[in-house]
Order: C-alpha cells, then sequence, then structure tokens
C-alpha cells in the first residue's frame, strides 16, 4: 500500500502513513504540538496508571473504596465551578456514536440537542477508524461534510441546526499503537484530544461554539488534574483563552464515584458536568470487587439503575453537581428500534420512558440515546417536566449517600440464560470490533464496550468464586464450555455458513475459543504467529488454517489481539520498567533492547 510523506519530530514515527488522507490531518505542526503534549504529560499518565495498578492490589487484599480522607476539605467547603458557555445549556437529550461519516450527519441530524462523537467506546481503534474519524470531523468545521454513499447512493446533508458537537477521547488507559515517541506508544486519549483541537479551534470559535469534551474512565482526582493541565497547557500553546475548553466527566468506575467533588474541583475551570456512565461502571464495580465474595452480581438484566449501588451513585451524582454549578447527565438507553416487531418494539419504548421518567424526576439535566429513532421520546419526557433549559435548581441536600449505599449489591437471579446472554453478547460484540465496528445492534439493544466487558468480567466473576446459580449447579469451566460450544453452535447455524465463513469467527473453531482464550491470556510477552500457531496446534485447531483464514479476512490480527487486550483491560499483562519509564502492557524483544541501548 502506498505510503505518504509525512515529516515528524525527531524521536517521533508513524508506523503506518498509508491511509488515505492521513496527511490532511497529521501535518508538520500538529504533530510537533503532540509531540510537545505527550513530552510533558506522558510520564505522568503512566505514573497514575501505577498508582491505579496499586491500588487494585489492595481492593483485591480486600480494602472497599470510600471518600478520601484527604480531601474532605474540599467536599465540605463551598465553591462553583466556572460559567458553562450557552450552547452547553440545555443537554436535555444526548445523542451518542462513533466517528463514521454517515453517524456523525445522522446525529447531528437527529433532534437531539447535542452530539457526543466517539474515539472510544463504540470506536473499534483501527487505525483507519481513527484516522478517518479526525478526517470527518475537520471536514464538517469546513462544511465539507455531505457525501454520497457508494453503497446504495443515498446523499447525506448537513441540516441548518445540527447538534451541539462534543468529542469522547480515549482515556488515559489506552495507548496509540501507530504512534511511537522514543520507541513508546503515545497516549491515545492525547492524540485524539490534540488532534482535533489543533485543527478546529478556530472554525469552532467562528461558528460560536468550543472545543467540548467527554473524558472517560477516570478513577481519581489526580487524572482529572493531569487532564487540567493538559487543557491549560495545550489553550496557551495555542492562543486560546483559558477556560475555552469544557469537558463533561464520565463517572464510569467505582472509585471516581466517591471522588465527584474533587473531580469538579480539580476541573473547575474548564467543567461542564459528570454524567452516569452505567454500563462501564458496572464493569468497573465487577472488576474492582472481583476477588471479594461479597459483591457477585446476579444476571445482567437485572442490575438495574432504579435498585442499589446504581441508584445511589446517581443520585448522589446530582446532588453533587447541582451543589457546584454542574450539569448532571444521565445514562445511555441501550434499546433501539426493533423493525417489523410492533410488541417487540413497544416494549423496548416502555422500557426508555421508565428509564428516563426516572432520570428527570430525580434531577437529571439530560439523558443519552444511542439510536436517532429514540430521541423525540426522551425529548418529550424532558419537555413535560423542564421549566427552563435545565434543572440546576433542583437540590438534594437532604440526600445521604454513604460508602455502604455506594457499594450495595443488586437482589436477584444467577440463571443460565444469564450467562447465555453475557456469551452471545461477548462472542458476537468481539467479532465485530475486530472487523472494525464498535457499536453493534444486538438482541434490540446497542452493544459496546463498555457493555462486553460486562459480560465477559461477569462470568469470569462467577467461574473464580464457583457461584450457586438458581437451579443449584455449579457455575465451573465445564459448565461454560458446555454453554459456549452450544451457542457458538447455535450462532454459526443462524449465521449459515457463508456469513460465518466471512466473520472473525475462527477463533471459535471446533468449540475451542475458551482454550485458545486462556492460551493467549496467560502468555507472557507479545504475541506472535509462531506463538498462535503453537497455541492452536495444542488445543487441537489445524494451524495453518487458522493462519489461513486470518491473512484471507485481511487481519492484522497481532496488533488488533494487542489492541483488543489492551481495550478490554486483560488481567495478567506486564508491566515494564526500562531506564526510568514505566511500561505498562507486552512489549516485544526489539522495543527492550531499543530502550536499553537509547540510554
Amino acid at each position: 500500500m502506498e505510503k505518504n510523506m509525512i515529516n515528524t519530530p525527531e524521536g517521533m514515527e508513524i508506523l503506518d502513513t498509508s491511509v488515505p488522507g492521513i496527511e490532511k490531518i497529521l501535518t508538520e505542526e500538529c504533530l510537533e504540538f503532540i509531540y510537545d503534549l505527550e513530552k510533558n504529560f506522558g510520564h505522568k499518565r503512566k505514573e497514575l496508571l501505577k498508582i491505579r495498578a496499586e491500588k487494585q492490589k489492595e481492593y483485591d487484599a480486600g480494602e472497599l473504596p470510600d471518600f478520601p480522607s484527604e480531601t474532605e476539605e474540599v467536599r465540605n467547603s463551598d465553591w462553583k465551578v466556572a460559567p458553562i458557555p450557552k450552547d452547553l445549556q440545555d443537554r436535555r437529550v444526548e445523542i451518542t456514536g462513533p466517528v463514521d461519516r454517515k453517524m456523525v450527519i445522522n446525529a447531528l441530524n437527529s433532534g437531539a440537542k447535542t452530539f457526543m462523537t466517539d474515539f472510544e467506546d463504540s470506536m473499534s481503534p483501527t487505525w483507519n477508524n481513527v484516522i478517518n474519524g479526525q478526517i470527518n470531523l475537520y471536514d464538517l468545521w469546513r462544511n465539507q461534510i455531505d457525501f454520497l454513499d457508494p453503497n446504495n447512493g443515498k446523499e447525506y446533508k448537513l441540516n441548518p441546526d445540527p447538534a451541539v458537537l462534543i468529542v469522547r477521547p480515549r482515556g488515559w488507559h489506552l495507548e496509540e499503537a501507530h504512534i511511537e515517541i522514543d520507541g513508546l506508544r503515545i497516549s491515545g486519549g492525547i492524540f485524539d484530544f490534540a488532534v482535533y483541537l489543533f485543527h478546529n479551534h478556530e472554525k469552532l470559535k467562528e461558528n460560536g461554539t468550543g472545543p467540548y469534551f467527554y473524558l472517560p474512565k477516570m478513577e481519581t482526582y489526580l487524572e482529572a488534574r493531569l487532564w487540567n493541565e493538559v487543557f491549560v497547557y495545550a489553550q496557551e500553546k495555542l492562543g486560546i483563552e483559558n477556560g475555552t475548553c469544557k469537558a463533561t466527566i464520565l463517572i464510569e468506575t467505582l472509585p471516581a464515584a466517591f471522588q465527584m467533588d474533587e473531580i469538579l474541583y480539580e476541573l473547575k475551570d474548564h467543567i461542564a458536568g459528570l454524567n452516569c456512565g452505567r454500563w462501564d461502571y458496572i464493569f468497573s464495580y465487577i472488576k474492582r470487587l472481583a476477588l471479594n465474595p461479597n459483591y457477585i452480581l446476579p444476571d445482567r438484566s437485572q442490575v438495574i439503575m432504579g435498585d442499589a449501588f446504581l441508584n445511589s451513585y446517581s443520585l448522589l451524582l446530582i446532588k453533587t453537581c447541582h451543589k457546584r454549578g454542574a450539569f448532571a447527565m444521565g445514562g445511555m438507553a441501550a434499546q433501539i428500534p426493533v423493525k417489523n416487531n410492533d410488541e417487540e418494539n413497544d416494549k423496548a419504548f416502555e422500557k426508555v420512558r421508565n428509564d428516563k421518567e426516572r432520570e428527570v424526576n430525580n434531577g437529571h439535566d439530560g439523558t443519552w440515546v444511542a439510536h436517532p429513532g429514540l430521541v423525540p421520546v426522551a425529548m418529550e419526557i424532558f419537555d413535560n417536566q423542564l421549566s427552563g433549559d435545565n434543572q440546576l435548581d433542583v437540590s438534594l441536600d437532604n440526600v445521604t449517600i454513604t460508602q455502604d449505599d455506594l457499594l450495595e449489591v443488586h437482589k436477584g437471579q444467577r440463571t443460565e440464560e444469564g450467562m447465555r446472554e453475557c456469551i452471545k453478547v461477548g462472542v458476537q460484540y468481539i467479532e465485530a470490533w475486530l472487523a472494525g465496528r464498535g457499536a453493534v445492534p444486538l438482541y434490540n439493544l446497542m452493544e459496546d464496550a463498555a457493555t462486553a466487558e460486562i459480560s465477559r468480567a461477569q462470568i469470569w466473576q462467577w467461574l473464580k468464586h464457583a457461584t450457586k446459580l438458581d437451579d443449584g449447579r455449579t457455575v465451573n469451566e465445564e459448565l461454560f464450555k458446555d454453554i459456549l460450544t452450544s451457542e457458538i453452535d447455535s450462532l454459526k447455524e443462524i449465521l449459515g455458513d457463508e456469513i460465518w465463513a466471512k466473520g472473525k469467527y475462527e477463533a471459535f473453531n471446533k468449540g475451542k475459543y475458551f482454550e485458545m482464550h486462556q492460551k493467549l491470556i496467560n502468555h507472557r510477552g507479545k504475541i506472535t504467529i509462531d506463538n498462535i500457531k503453537t497455541f492452536a496446534s495444542e488445543i487441537d485447531i489445524e494451524p495453518n488454517l487458522l493462519i489461513e483464514n486470518m491473512n484471507k479476512l485481511d487481519i492484522d490480527f497481532i496488533e488488533e489481539n494487542y489492541v483488543l487486550a489492551d481495550k478490554l483491560d486483560i488481567n495478567g499483562t506486564p508491566t515494564f520498567i526500562i531506564n526510568k519509564n514505566v511500561i505498562p502492557g507486552a512489549i516485544d524483544k526489539a522495543t527492550i533492547l531499543r530502550l536499553l541501548s537509547s540510554n
């Protein structure tokens, strides 16, 4: 494939320059900006990730998350966040979705007040997707976003009054695999933020809006402080007035729920609000308390927002935000319209209505939907309740939320059907993710990386603790394998041989997915083709056929599996410390030698 000539700062290497249009985005000046940010803040990011890992050891030993004692004054003192821009005052319905061109146009035209375009959970982070996402946003602010779909001949054009755009970069834990500085991968979040801000800040100002961001996956106020430092530095570097960048923080990790005041405080000049990132929050609850037998959840479908720890976290978020003058955003309605089935469609819409009525009655200023068809439903509910643009006047100062409230386990059944749901979603989502799709409609729900993480983590937890199902059976490896094999066989029959062969399902060949999964998880070091062949032979998968199919399907298998492991936060990945550089995740021998020789 043809390479594009791109000038990079000394020490920076772009591993793939073949994506069409990449030269429009990765200009010399933009790369210098990325380089500067990474050099100034990349090491702090790695130190904070090290703190995460150390804290997890404490949770694994039985410690429970709690409100930090060292920041009690911040929680108890009287302060407010800086004023919030006019075009972010009314956020009653927000739509979310990936950065592909058609989605961007449809979401902006959906009638929602804002659109969060996503470089994280709903985007598979292939290099092609990352670069084209930035190209799409670049074109958007230059009135060049319209396009003709070559598949159906349909023309897509932006309406005169589109939604306000908010961009979600990747979280601190994710790296960009295609750019290295001094042999080390850079932060995916810094890359996403830097490219968008660099190219578009002047156009945003011309259009009467600003660089607005959704920031995901933070666990502590120190991680919020780092984002604030990045904002301050970037704005000064580009000659932008301090406070122009505005962020809404997704509270989607268990530790962050105990530090909402602190997170708002650290970003008080740049904050717009907090959001209940409910799906990742459930995953984080399982992950952080994974080894504690007192916190085992029921079936995924029974962990609902109106009960137990989810209800408490939602109320605390509203209370905290409104006390500080920030917006309290509700969570995602994952339901999608059901075609050709009025009964199922009515059920889906009823679930959305109940969810949004709970949010607006509790005091949320707005909510999320995943599909344009749900915008009118959510909009009607918030329109009926809101007398102005938001509900900042709603106070929950009479509500007290304790540590026990934020950790209360949801009640419900643990069933074989619950296991099957997790397996079906997990297998199909990972297949779609490997194929480059990050938002996937499955069983009348829009699934993304967050819901896939819940699925895999819940099964892991049940296996770890030999959990009893309601029918008396114990969840063990044998039961899991039996159900997995059954679901794989059923899925193959439903899809048919042709679709199965065209997909990324070969890893499930002969019902050997679990064995291959364990081999990959337990391997120390970077996965190679030779590794894969050896593992395949050991579990009776034909290695050459597997490799042939990988190549036939045009998969950069090794790289995508590395990214997958990173995205899914797989346990067992090592951390390397070389010449005072802390490097989370597996790296290959060549990289280690290069780092050693560089000093």
